[in-house]
């Protein structure tokens, strides 16, 4: 089949049993809860934070661009890396969904691998490798080999110019250096399904006048149990023999029992580089402070992990193709706001000649047209004077 395709190794294929067991090598958490990255993903937190950190940075669109003489750019079309980028990774894989695997390994793992599988020099194909099978050796200069372990038994080396690497910013999991955050969550979490499962919590107690005897206790607690546990919680109950019910109010060991759940809920978002409320914490959200967050989460958390993609993404290339070449992701998407203040801006940099009118068009997804290629003012005459300054004139001359 043309293009002649070069045969790519089959990965071992158990690698999620090997990550685990490496994982579970690590030793359990003061809470007693071994934390791999299948338990840490039951946790909703941590899901919900993998979830945004990927989803994220996956849908911002990721293009090579061809450095001009002029000091401007243009999008790189006609370089097989583009498409692989900004269409499928490969055969099976879309972009987006390549972006978002390789970053979810990074996260749970420290590191994300995918083989740059090359046709005569040019690249072909992007194709992700499993952590678990990628051992990373290096030479007295430093310079890393990529060993992968085969289905068939057996390891091949790749030069590191035929892998992409991303890796954390320590190389180190997110989910194994928090993993006492998520323990305590998680045992938390377990806690608070025994509480309703079988009424561990007593919402009150029942007050007898007189003495009861044993026989009438025993049968008395059955009849209490099967009405107050598990589904059967909270049906109405027959008090017989005198007795008197007398509900327990909500104990300060509860309320920090709650406070407990929210603390560790926000050590995770810590963990992750996320604010709380981008995971769900609206506790103390407000239209205020919400906006400040989302700008928070794309400079400190977003940013640095983008310059990480494209340094990783530049290695690929030849040193030539680096000076001529620069992959870029575009965070459009995630400043633009709401259509009025981003009309507003779009006005601005027009008649600041920052942009042109078909540079804002293709920002809006829209067809450029004829003469919007010029950087001009458009509040600007032909003969250097603006309409409003040409409208004051007017009023003046009619005041006179």
């Amino acid at each position: 089949m043309w293009p002649w395709r070069k045969p790519v190794p089959d990965v071992e294929g158990k690698s999620l049993k090997a990550l685990e067991d490496f994982f579970a090598s690590a030793g359990a958490t003061s809470s007693a809860i071994a934390v791999t990255p299948t338990r840490a993903l039951e946790c909703v937190p941590v899901r919900a934070a993998v979830q945004l950190r990927c989803e994220t940075l996956s849908s911002l669109p990721l293009r090579l661009f061809r450095r001009l003489e002029d000091g401007g750019k243009e999008k790189a079309v006609d370089h097989p890396l583009y498409r692989l980028l900004h269409g499928r990774a490969n055969a099976w894989t879309s972009s987006t969904d390549f972006i978002s695997a390789i970053e979810r390994d990074t996260l749970l793992t420290g590191h994300g691998y995918a083989l740059a599988n090359r046709v005569n020099g040019a690249i072909f194909e992007l194709i992700r490798l499993d952590p678990a099978m990628v051992k990373v050796e290096a030479d007295a200069g430093q310079e890393p080999t990529y060993i992968v372990s085969l289905k068939g038994g057996g390891q091949r080396a790749y030069r590191w110019s035929d892998v992409l690497h991303v890796s954390s910013f320590d190389g180190l999991s997110a989910v194994r250096q928090s993993r006492e955050a998520v323990g305590i969550y998680v045992a938390l979490e377990a806690h608070t399904g025994r509480l309703l499962a079988n009424g561990a919590r007593p919402s009150g107690v029942l007050q007898a006048k007189n003495s009861i005897k044993e026989q009438t206790l025993a049968r008395l607690k059955k009849s209490w149990q099967a009405f107050h546990s598990g589904e059967s919680a909270g049906s109405t109950a027959i008090l017989e023999d005198g007795l008197e019910f007398k509900p327990l109010t909500f104990s300060s060991v509860d309320m920090e029992f709650m406070a407990m759940r929210a603390y560790q809920l926000v050590e995770i978002a810590r963990a992750f580089a996320v604010p709380p409320t981008l995971i769900g914490d609206f506790s103390r959200a407000t239209w205020s402070n919400f906006e400040p967050a989302a700008q928070a989460y794309l400079s400190f958390c977003l940013i640095p992990r983008i310059r990480t993609w494209t340094g990783a993404i530049s290695r690929l290339l030849t040193e030539e193709e680096q000076r001529e070449y620069a992959p870029e992701f575009d965070t459009n998407a995630l400043v633009m706001g709401d259509i009025e203040k981003r009309m507003r801006a779009y006005a601005s940099a027009i008649s600041s000649r920052i942009l042109n009118p078909n540079e804002v068009r293709e920002l809006e997804n829209r067809a450029p047209y004829a003469g919007g290629d010029q950087y001009a003012n458009p509040n600007v005459t032909a003969g250097g004077s603006t309409e409003n300054v040409a409208r004051d004139d007017i009023n003046s001359e009619a005041a006179a």
